[in-house]
């Protein structure tokens, strides 16, 4: 069906696209009886699929990655298309509307995307309020930034904020320093400000009954030697695990011609542009590591194979976001039948 109409989709500016297609799932999903026939059409249910991890059972390894649904509006729907957990963000305190439009481009020849939408969502008292009505079984992860307006000197502060706010209506947290959409984020991923930091967020944790696992994402541009400073940061800080990773601010290799590309303007680049780098990224993690702790790995996953490569380099879990943009939501359904299909074969 998505197949079929993506044409039509496609002749929507990427934003519009994204809102009216979350409406009509909406709809559907307010239809008696439908929305049980999404869902059983759409879940994978598998004991196989498991995966247990920092103290959480996710009942497959498929998640939906932060950026799609930023204020938890749409948690029930994404249960019902069968995703084994939900990344709601970047929440920041504040309320904020984002870089201004147009910020969000589509690549078909590469079945990318390039977005500087810049943390746009309607902050943590907002999204508070919508994970009340989270539905119940779905693990929910929030993704916590800084406002646009907050100088890195007093970033700490805006971070701790989204931590305490969201605590007691999330499963697990990622601190995002990885975005290049909000100027001057990405010096924050430096070990010094990094460790600060986390180990801020760490005693907080500590201090309040039932702590939440804590996950870093990071950026795929990093060297091996800042990919060092990470596993070393891991270690420090007592955090759960890494998300590797976030959009790339390379150009290289697109097929799109390089005139519209910069045309597009500045902004991260994600879908199957960034699938290699970002596999790259996770191997080398798991392997300096030792696999010391899980990794949820996310970039260009696109079919079931994709999935895989991520799962076999060391990820534990995966998840997508610009891949539901070229494939549909049937692309989560096909990702854990294939690892489904992958686990009868190996046993």
């Amino acid at each position: 069906m998505y197949q079929r109409l993506k044409p039509l989709i496609f002749r929507l500016s990427p934003e519009i696209a994204h809102e009216w297609t979350m409406r009509l799932l909406t709809f559907a999903c307010l239809i008696p009886g439908l929305a049980f026939l999404l869902r059983r059409y759409y879940t994978v249910r598998d004991k196989r699929l498991e995966v247990s991890i920092a103290g959480l059972t996710f009942p497959n390894p498929v998640g939906l990655a932060a950026g799609f649904d930023k204020d938890a509006r749409w948690l029930n729907e994404m249960r019902t298309l069968g995703f084994g957990f939900v990344e709601i963000g970047t929440v920041t305190p504040l309320a904020q509307s984002g870089n201004p439009k147009p910020r969000l481009f589509r690549l078909p020849a590469d079945r990318g995307v390039i977005n500087r939408m810049g943390f746009n969502n309607g902050g943590m008292v907002e999204a508070t309020a919508q994970l009340r009505k989270r539905p119940k079984g779905l693990l929910v992860g929030g993704n916590i930034g800084k406002n646009k307006v907050t100088p890195n000197a007093e970033a700490d502060s805006d971070y701790l904020k989204c931590f305490q706010a969201l605590h007691a209506h999330v499963d697990y947290f990622v601190v995002n320093v990885s975005s290049p959409n909000t100027p001057g984020l990405r010096e924050l991923q430096s070990k010094e400000p990094l460790t600060k930091l986390l180990q801020l967020l760490m005693n907080e944790n500590a201090a309040i009954s039932q702590p939440r696992p804590v996950f870093l994402k990071i950026a795929p541009d990093l060297s091996d030697a800042e990919l060092d400073d990470i596993i070393d940061l891991v270690k420090e800080t007592g955090i759960a695990g890494v998300i590797a990773t976030n959009t790339t601010v390379s150009r290289e290799g697109l097929l799109t011609d390089a005139k519209s590309v910069l045309e597009m303007g500045p902004g991260g680049l994600s879908g199957a542009p960034v699938r290699d780098r970002s596999t790259e990224v996770i191997r080398y993690l798991h392997t300096q590591s030792d696999g010391a702790f899980p990794i949820i790995g996310v970039g260009g996953i696109g079919s079931g194979q994709d999935a895989q490569e991520k799962l076999d380099a060391g990820a534990s879990l995966v998840q997508v976001y610009s891949g539901l943009i070229f494939e549909g939501p049937s692309l989560i359904r096909k990702i854990n039948r294939h690892l489904v299909q992958r686990l009868v074969q190996a046993s």
